[in-house]
Formats: C-alpha cells, structure tokens, sequence
C-alpha cells in the first residue's frame, strides 16, 4: 500500500522531469515512440552530451529507462501510463486560458 509519503515523493520526481523545458520535449518524444540516444539527439537538434545529462536526470527520476539492445540503448517511458498522464496533463494545461497566470507570478517565479 503506498503512504502519502511516497504519493509526494511520486509526484515531486515527475514534477521534477517537467520543471525542464528540454526534459518535457524528451517526454513527447518518447512518448510517441522509443528511441536511440543519436536519434533523439538529432530529432531535438541538442548535442549528445546535453540530452545525455537529461537522460539521466529522467532515469534517475524513475521516469525512462534504457533498455540494452546489443551493443546500443534505447530509452522509453519506464510505464505506458506516464504516456498518458502526459496525455491527460497536456490536455489540462491547454485548456487553461494562456493569459491565465498567478497573480504574483513575477515575484514568485511561477507560471
């Protein structure tokens, strides 16, 4: 049974993955397909070592996960419903009003 402790610990970690706007792109990415670290890299138009260090980030988070395939990695969303929380999340936030902002969101750093 999970405790609310771990709910908040699930919950910072995937908010952690989001925080980056290279990591969200990592994510639609994927999301949409597995892909190899080169292709990935291409796809996005970063350098290796730049989506090699957010990789790691999402792994670490427990978000992806490289799966060996010889003597290359593929990575790909740890669980398919990552996919469609992102799925849901997108939804959610562009339903929003795009002027919609918190009122001290300057102050704050927010939104």
């Amino acid at each position: 049974m999970l405790t609310i402790a771990s709910d908040i610990d699930a919950l910072a970690r995937f908010g952690r993955a989001l925080a980056d706007p290279l990591r969200c792109r990592i994510l639609l990415a994927l999301r949409k397909a597995p892909a190899h670290p080169a292709d990935l890299a291409e796809a996005l138009e970063i350098s290796r070592t730049r989506l090699s260090n957010h990789l790691a980030c999402l792994r670490d988070c427990g978000i992806v996960v490289a799966v060996p395939e010889g003597r290359r990695v593929r990575y790909e969303l740890a669980d398919a419903r990552l996919g469609h929380a992102l799925d849901d999340l997108l939804g959610a936030v562009l339903a929003v009003e795009a002027d919609r902002t918190c009122p001290d969101a300057e102050e704050k750093g927010c939104c």
